[in-house]
């Protein structure tokens, strides 16, 4: 049996400032397996249409440059070397502006634009020769890796959220920091739910744990369920 059929999938899922980014690169440098980061996909083909002057409430507009984009785009599946590039452009540090997550969920939002994302997800999940991936994100427990052998949804209190995203972006407006990750979900779960897990999903509710204990409760779940 190949590397490729022996890969194991693990999907965690959850709102924003729920810890999703820093676990699942964390979980995927201890076991040393691959890592996906799907929001940074919806956040790079934002930056790509601002920067072609696309009008982001234009839905037509936006579908029409995901071809392009998903040709240019390219990101690494490394924990260790976290880059996203579109063609020559490393816009690993620019896609994570408050500007950008602002406005994200006009793109993100887009069922079209979902469905062909989503795709290439699934593409790179079968595609992996690595022993095992972890993929983070939106939709991934539900829609992209519904028969993943491990599907964690990673949440939190809300205050516990907004402070944890006010942490990683020192400098910025407090106000403008919480009213971005309060609107974020709000319109994200018009097109997807992330607040209840569909059945064979964990919950793992970080309201009380520090990161490490967060880390190893993620850590202590896969591998019950990889040995099941």
């Amino acid at each position: 049996m190949t590397a490729r059929d022996q890969a194991v999938v693990v999907a965690i899922d959850g709102p924003s400032g729920s810890g999703k980014s820093t676990v699942s690169k964390a979980v995927a440098k201890r076991l040393d397996w691959q890592l996906l980061d799907t929001g940074s996909v919806y956040r790079a083909l934002t930056w790509y249409s601002l920067q072609r002057g696309v009008d982001l409430d234009d839905k037509d507009a936006v579908i029409a440059t995901v071809p392009g984009f998903l040709e240019a785009w390219s990101l690494s599946l490394s924990p260790d070397e976290r880059w996203v590039r579109v063609g020559d452009t490393d816009v690993t540090d620019r896609i994570r502006e408050t500007e950008i997550s602002a406005v994200v969920s006009k793109v993100a939002g887009i069922p079209e634009v979902r469905d062909a994302v989503n795709q290439r997800f699934r593409e790179i999940l079968v595609g992996t020769d690595a022993d095992g991936i972890v993929a983070e994100g939106r939709d991934i427990t539900t829609v992209v890796a519904p028969d993943a052998p491990v599907r964690i949804l990673l949440t939190a209190d809300e205050d516990v959220r907004i402070a944890r995203r006010l942490a990683e972006k020192s400098g910025e407006d407090a106000a403008r920091v919480a009213a971005t990750v309060t609107e974020r979900d709000k319109k994200d779960s018009r097109v997807t739910n992330f607040t209840a897990a569909a059945d064979g999903v964990v919950v793992l509710d970080s309201t009380d744990l520090g990161l490490e204990a967060t880390i190893q409760a993620a850590l202590d779940l896969i591998s019950a369920r990889s040995a099941q």
